[in-house]
């Protein structure tokens, strides 16, 4: 995947999560877009601009920015492919920890850094509870949980439950949860 390249080969940090990130760990599932938490300043943007240009690729820098600044989602698109990258920047304490816990993994002989199991199921969880319950979040959080429960470091994830406010979600997902 060439964004994944560009920002290695510019040194930037990042993550798969998201979708594709609950599916390598989880259930695998289909998914319309690639979404990625980066550790990214606008000083990066010339150097983004540069690797995806128009018209093979759609990346707004003005709007890309003002993301940047905000916190807030920006996307490159693959326009004859119709790829579609959110791209996240870090905008808090979590996102920076699941940086740095990030596991280097292989899929489709394609290396790439990817959220971590319990940083995956955390997130899912607290985009359930932003989203007003979406089932499809809690879901993905649950078949991580249940294929990946054997290995889940569960002190590490019941200090996040607490401070990303997701403890009923928590709960549910432990009552729900069958273990492979």
């Amino acid at each position: 995947m060439k964004v994944v390249q560009t920002l290695e080969a510019l040194g930037i940090r990042y993550a798969i999560v998201g979708s594709i990130a609950s599916s390598l760990w989880g259930e695998p599932r289909a998914t319309h877009d690639v979404d990625l938490v980066v550790m990214l300043s606008t000083d990066d943007l010339p150097a983004l601009q540069s690797a995806f240009p128009w018209p093979e690729y759609y990346l707004d820098e003005v709007a890309a920015s003002e993301a940047i600044v905000r916190r807030d989602e920006f996307n490159v698109l693959a326009v004859d492919e119709g790829v579609k990258v959110d791209i996240w920047p870090a905008k808090d304490e979590f996102d920076e920890i699941q940086l740095q816990r990030a596991r280097r993994e292989e899929v489709e002989g394609h290396a790439a850094w990817f959220s971590s199991p319990e940083d995956v199921i955390l997130a899912k969880l607290a985009w359930a509870k932003a989203s007003g319950g979406s089932e499809r979040q809690f879901r993905d959080a649950l078949r991580v949980y249940e294929v990946q429960r054997p290995n889940l470091d569960l002190g590490y994830m019941g200090v996040w439950v607490s401070r990303l406010g997701i403890d009923e979600l928590w709960q549910r997902l432990l009552a729900s949860a069958t273990v492979v």
